[in-house]
């Protein structure tokens, strides 16, 4: 590789705990300079890879994509492969170089969502442009500009110090965009080749103040389908009004009984797993910096959702939510149309927390509709199991320092997001604790038009991803003598 220094500012083998900063500073020094002279090169590089539309709803330069990346990997030094699932392939990569550090499994996704509607774009969606100082293209917030940051990351360690202060695995899948269905499996396949000793997570936003942020969970999700049938077509509403039973009527009554006025979601067992924050969590959770009155003027609201006392950190982090996405059926145009539906159908999501999991909470809610709506079909569709890794784990402290010097700042330490990502396939298959730390900017407008990154925050995630890396391998390999 070009620019190589062997074995410079090494880590000694025989630290048996955390180095102090100043033993670590030195091997930044040369990567952050590093970084700072490839500057342009990184962002053609970036532009390169959003280039190719990689959409795993509609399959489209998919394989290509998976190719393309594979290749970086391999470039900058990686033993890289392409693995295939039932689905999209996996990325595989690792490097190994110092046997007594931990080894940190970098996840990512190279798929996108589809680009629609493309008449809101500003700029075509995979040609990157930079405007005001943020690229704009599909992907660059998710994921692709943010784990491209994390192997520039590597690149620059290698070019720098001639090896890696501690051993990676990449796992870049091509799922994710449509819920990581065959991600699982292919860690239960190859988990002998994923003996890392942690995971980390760059994907979605930093904190709405700019802060970033250390994240130790996520929710799950459930997602199911509720379909109410009537007569065999649509009928006219004055002839048959009160007389063939309405299907959007049956489906809003049932689902009045799963969540009431107070927003207690009222399906028989649905709390039964969920648990109060621990004090460190608590702890957390009081100090992130949530203003309820800027973010209901954002949001356009003039109140938040029942419970209207609760904090909008537990909202995110501590409690499993109901949400109605679609109810549909009948007429929606303009103008009226006195009609009976024959058909209805609602779509809904449930957010799990840590306990909870996605097969039990789906089997009590069919259980629920069939003892107060035995004639609607409940509909299954699948989802992930929450994720939660303990804010004291050894590895919490080495990455929010990495952080903390790369940034200037200390991070925001957050118990869970409010969001779903697959990291219960670390955690409870592999057995390995995950966590998340951020790039993007909080209104990178990821799955809609006009996605973007900030230049300086992709900057940021290449000297964040290499301090993090620099800290990790600072510390002994657990249960090493």
């Amino acid at each position: 590789m070009r620019g190589i220094v062997a074995n410079r500012n090494p880590i000694p083998e025989n630290q048996q705990d955390i180095l102090p900063m100043e033993a670590v500073m030195p091997l930044l020094d040369t990567a952050f300079t590093w970084i700072e002279r490839n500057r342009e090169t990184y962002l053609d590089r970036l532009f390169d890879y959003l280039r190719l539309p990689s959409i795993s709803a509609h399959g489209e330069g998919i394989v290509e994509t998976a190719e393309h990346i594979a290749g970086v990997i391999r470039g900058i030094g990686l033993e890289t492969e392409i693995l295939p699932t039932a689905g999209w392939p996996v990325v595989l990569a690792r490097r190994s170089d110092r046997p007594s550090r931990p080894t940190v499994l970098l996840y990512g996704h190279y798929d996108v969502q589809p680009p629609d509607p493309l008449d809101d774009w500003i700029s075509p969606p995979f040609e990157p442009t930079v405007r005001n100082g943020r690229i704009y293209a599909r992907g660059v917030g998710d994921n692709k500009g943010q784990h491209f940051a994390n192997l520039l990351a590597i690149e620059a360690l290698l070019a720098s110090l001639g090896e890696l202060p501690c051993n990676v695995l990449v796992l870049l899948e091509g799922e994710e965009e449509i819920g990581s269905p065959r991600l699982a499996p292919f860690v239960e396949e190859h988990r002998d080749r994923l003996d890392a000793d942690l995971v980390i997570t760059s994907d979605g936003p930093v904190n709405e103040s700019g802060r970033s942020c250390l994240v130790f969970g996520v929710r799950g999700v459930a997602l199911f389908e509720l379909r109410a049938r009537g007569a065999r077509t649509d009928l006219h509403s004055g002839n048959w009004g009160g007389v063939a039973p309405n299907p959007l009527w049956r489906l809003v009554h049932c689902l009045g009984t799963m969540k009431n006025a107070q927003g207690e979601i009222t399906i028989a067992g649905f709390y039964d797993d969920v648990k109060s924050p621990t004090p460190l969590e608590r702890d957390a959770l009081d100090r992130l910096p949530y203003d309820d009155a800027r973010i209901m003027a954002a949001l356009g609201v003039r109140c938040l959702d029942a419970p209207d006392d609760r904090p909008i950190a537990d909202r995110l982090a501590v409690w499993p939510t109901l949400t109605i996405n679609g109810l549909h059926g009948g007429y929606a145009g303009e103008g009226s149309k006195t009609v009976l539906p024959c058909e209805a159908v609602a779509k809904c999501d449930i957010r799990l927390v840590h306990d909870q999991s996605r097969d039990d909470i789906l089997a009590k809610v069919a259980d629920h509709v069939r003892r107060h709506a035995p004639d609607i079909e409940f509909i299954p569709l699948g989802g992930m199991d929450p994720s939660k890794t303990p804010l004291d784990s050894p590895f919490a402290e080495p990455i929010r320092r990495g952080i903390t010097e790369a940034q200037g700042e200390d991070p925001l330490i957050v118990p869970a997001l409010g969001g779903s990502l697959p990291d219960y396939v670390f955690t409870k298959i592999l057995g390995i604790p995950a966590f998340g730390v951020p790039y993007a900017n909080p209104d990178e407008a990821n799955h809609a038009p006009n996605e973007n990154l900030e230049v300086e925050r992709f900057f940021d995630g290449i000297r964040t991803g290499a301090s993090i890396l620099a800290h990790l391998g600072s510390m002994k390999k657990p249960n090493t003598a």
